[in-house]
């Protein structure tokens, strides 16, 4: 028999995919635009670093909680319906029989072959069948709460990092200029990477994280330079 070709599916890259992109993006822009507003309103080079270091460890600890958080509700709503879906198999193990046959008819299956293959996938697994066709819940999109707060927290501390580390080299007169001038260049990056890994196209990409980096980055420096020159 020839050997069947396993296709390699970007499905399963979603969850880490999303906490780390979204951490990675929101630590260079947040600290980015942080030491812009601090900079644009005359601060020094050792209070910018100060006010970019504080970002860093708040912005770390933030996206993990709200991160770990989040994705633990949905965890917990997979597991009350898996719960649910347990006492019904033990309750009414025909009607759920039917219920499953129902689903593959609604997919194209004549009722005599739905009813087959509902049979033969409770026989195997009962709970597994219901939990991927009824609830959609499957162990490659499963909610892992800790993964995606550490990939999270870590991949806002790698964003940050780059503001920062070109705040430190460069001097303090530059930093107008050095440290949008980077960070837009690596968010380019990071959205086209995003979307390759994604299987999207990469100019979109691309283009949509310098727009909001822009943007965002251009109202805090607003922002700093008429409190600077107000106070």
């Amino acid at each position: 028999m020839p050997v069947r070709q396993i296709e390699r599916h970007r499905t399963g890259r979603t969850a880490w995919l999303r906490a780390a992109v979204l951490g990675a993006n929101d630590g260079i822009l947040s600290t980015a635009s942080l030491v812009l507003g601090v900079a644009a309103a005359n601060g020094s080079r050792s209070s910018v670093l100060i006010a970019g270091i504080a970002g860093l460890v708040a912005g770390a600890m933030s996206m993990a909680a709200g991160e770990y958080v989040s994705v633990h509700s949905q965890k917990d709503t997979e597991e009350a319906d898996l719960a649910l879906e347990r006492k019904e198999l033990r309750t009414d193990d025909s009607g759920e029989r039917q219920e499953l046959a129902a689903i593959y008819v609604d997919r194209g299956l004549d009722p005599a072959l739905a009813k087959q293959v509902a049979d033969q996938l409770m026989a195997h697994d009962a709970l597994g069948a219901h939990a991927h066709d009824e609830l959609g819940i499957s162990s490659t999109l499963q909610a892992r709460p800790i993964q995606a707060a550490l990939a999270s927290a870590a991949a806002f501390t790698f964003g940050a990092g780059v503001p920062l580390i070109v705040t430190a080299l460069v001097p303090p007169a530059s930093l107008l200029v050095i440290v949008p001038a980077t960070s837009l260049l690596v968010l380019a990056c990071l959205g086209a990477l995003a979307a390759r890994l994604g299987g999207a196209p990469i100019v979109p990409g691309a283009i949509r994280v310098t727009f909001w980096g822009t943007l965002a980055m251009g109202v805090t420096a607003g922002v700093g330079a008429l409190f600077g020159t107000v106070v």
